[in-house]
């Protein structure tokens, strides 16, 4: 198949969960298919990281854009620009001309077989009609990160989340009818989009499940005795923000009143100030790292206090892959396939948290059982080329399928119901 595959950045650095998804889904399709890329890039963009692209993409094309620093001045002056946007900000923002004109040039000069739209993003500048099927590739169900947002959220802003949401609410739907087929990476989101649009989704929606590379990410046992905990991801992304603002204010303290000397170690790009704020005494934050093994190798203990949720769920598969043993929330392992108090512990309030990390510190045969049975799950369900397989034979069914001719403007009156290995380097 000939694929134009739309992004809204380029899959390098692989900082992220969802970079790190798509990159390993196209290294095993670009073996069979050839695949066009898209992406926006800031200014300062390494070259390396346009050119590294080609090891999965045989084209890759490239839209300069700057996003204002989160937090800053600029930024906020942006939202407030945006109140009034029919489109919710995280998608708004990204309209561009140069990137529409990218993908109409691409289509006048050559014809493709398949369209990929990664995530929602690109959605925005996709013309109206299409010459080819086009496939919505979701690594979440975006509103519901929003309707959590506002659940949490200061009693003084949060009424701006609850409108990003129901624009978000909106925009889900309407992206349900505009293509031809829907990916989902968990049978939780794909009954989610069901409860939340129901008749919206003109097609079957397919899952293709969350993998890991399970030979880069292999066991080596960390010592009986160890109390170090460790939590992986990008910081500057609010739900990972939240959850460790959470874990430090209300679950750490109840676990040092039983294990004093319990240590934890944050491990991500772009901590925000909040984030690094989190350092001190027991407590690192260390920013942007080149490979997450070594942490993960000192770890005792995995934890994901994920309140708001979303994503790909990678970093737990990732520790599964290394035979950790991982403490999450429900919503922190929310459509994984595991077990709890087999290959992993879920508690969601602070003392069952607390409660299952000394459980785990303390009994080290209980540990080193989920350790065995959180790494055969992955190794036996979850590994990349498994998963590929499955997302080759979706987009292959949607290729020789017909075309929805739906429009994608959006309504402001409608009413909501070397990388040859790539890792989770550079988080």
């Amino acid at each position: 198949m000939r694929i134009l595959w739309l992004k809204s950045d380029l899959l390098l650095p692989l900082d992220k969960g969802g970079k790190l998804r798509t990159w390993h889904l196209m290294r095993h399709l670009s073996q069979a298919h050839d695949i066009t890329y898209v992406a926006f890039t800031e200014p300062g963009t390494s070259p390396a990281h346009v050119s590294g692209m080609q090891e999965v993409a045989r084209e890759v094309n490239t839209v300069s854009r700057r996003d204002p620093a989160k937090r800053s001045a600029a930024f906020y002056l942006d939202v407030v620009r945006r109140l009034f946007d029919p489109w919710p900000y995280a998608v708004g923002k990204y309209r561009s001309p140069e990137y529409r004109a990218t993908i109409e040039r691409l289509f006048a000069t050559r014809a493709f077989d398949l369209v990929v739209c990664d995530f929602l993003v690109p959605m925005v500048n996709l013309p109206e009609q299409l010459p080819c099927p086009a496939v919505l590739f979701t690594h979440n169900v975006e509103a519901e990160i929003w309707r959590r947002h506002a659940e949490t959220a200061p009693r003084a802003v949060r009424w701006l989340y609850e409108q990003q949401w129901r624009r978000m609410l909106r925009l889900e739907r309407r992206a349900l009818a505009r293509f031809d087929g829907i990916l989902a990476v968990s049978d939780t989101d794909r009954e989610t989009f069901a409860r939340l649009y129901p008749g919206a989704a003109r097609v079957p929606i397919d899952v293709v499940a969350t993998g890991v590379d399970t030979t880069f990410f292999s066991p080596t046992a960390s010592p009986a005795a160890a109390r170090s905990l460790v939590f992986t991801g990008s910081m500057d992304w609010l739900p990972n923000e939240d959850a460790m603002r959470y874990f430090c204010r209300d679950i750490l303290p109840l676990v040092r009143a039983e294990e004093p000397d319990v240590t934890v170690s944050i491990v991500g790009r772009s901590p925000t100030p909040l984030v690094q704020k989190l350092a001190g005494p027991g407590v690192v934050v260390t920013g942007r790292v080149e490979d997450v093994r070594p942490y993960l190798d000192a770890a005792a203990v995995f934890i994901v206090p994920l309140r708001i949720g979303g994503g790909t769920r990678l970093k737990i598969f990732e520790a599964m892959a290394m035979a950790k043993a991982v403490v999450s929330t429900t919503i922190g392992a929310e459509g994984l396939p595991v077990t709890h108090d087999r290959d992993i512990c879920l508690a969601d309030d602070p003392q069952a948290f607390a409660r299952g990390i000394v459980r785990l510190l303390r009994d080290v045969p209980r540990r080193r059982a989920m350790e065995q049975s959180a790494r055969q799950l992955v190794v036996e369900r979850h590994d990349w080329a498994a998963v590929a397989r499955d997302l080759a034979l979706s987009l292959e069914r949607t290729a020789r399928g017909g075309r929805l001719q739906v429009s994608t403007r959006a309504d402001a009156r409608a009413v909501p119901t070397s990388v040859a290995t790539a890792t989770s380097k550079g988080l």
